[in-house]
């Protein structure tokens, strides 16, 4: 029963020092851009709602963004892949896939490539476009350390 306790003791050491070590790990920071303009577009027939909603809140944010520094100069290509609207039992959840091309002011050259899937809960399905194209709006100021702007 000794021996059953000091394997316990053993385990748990050193499992509280892989613990510890992972609390100090840093996580490298993406990479910054100089976000100039975007556009999003769609090949499928999304609702407009969406795609202008996506449009305006991205566009203020890059208004809204000061850069202090030097960074690559780019312009976002927005693409929409597909929206599933009315999901799961109470038809609630709503899903988009999103694609996102970051293109060289300088040389047009595509830098940067993003893809993202974002879901969100709506139980009204009037409101569930403009919820939609905030949280997908959110994701790409995330994605490209843009400052929320009033849209």
């Amino acid at each position: 029963m000794n021996w059953l306790k000091s394997c316990f003791f053993r385990v748990a050491l050193v499992c509280t020092a892989l613990a510890s070590c992972s609390i100090f790990a840093k996580q490298q920071p993406g990479p910054i851009y100089d976000v100039r303009s975007a556009v999003v577009v769609s090949s499928q027939k999304i609702p407009p709602a969406i795609l202008s909603g996506v449009g305006d809140r991205v566009n203020s944010a890059i208004n809204a963004t000061v850069r202090t520094e030097v960074y690559p100069r780019v312009v976002l290509t927005i693409r929409i892949l597909y929206v599933e609207k009315g999901q799961g039992l109470d038809k609630s959840r709503n899903i988009a896939k999103v694609s996102i091309d970051a293109a060289s002011v300088d040389d047009g050259s595509v830098i940067a490539v993003s893809s993202f899937e974002v879901t969100s809960f709506s139980n009204s399905p009037t409101a569930a476009d403009e919820i939609l194209a905030e949280d997908i709006s959110a994701r790409i100021r995330s994605a490209f350390s843009l400052r929320a702007g009033s849209a």
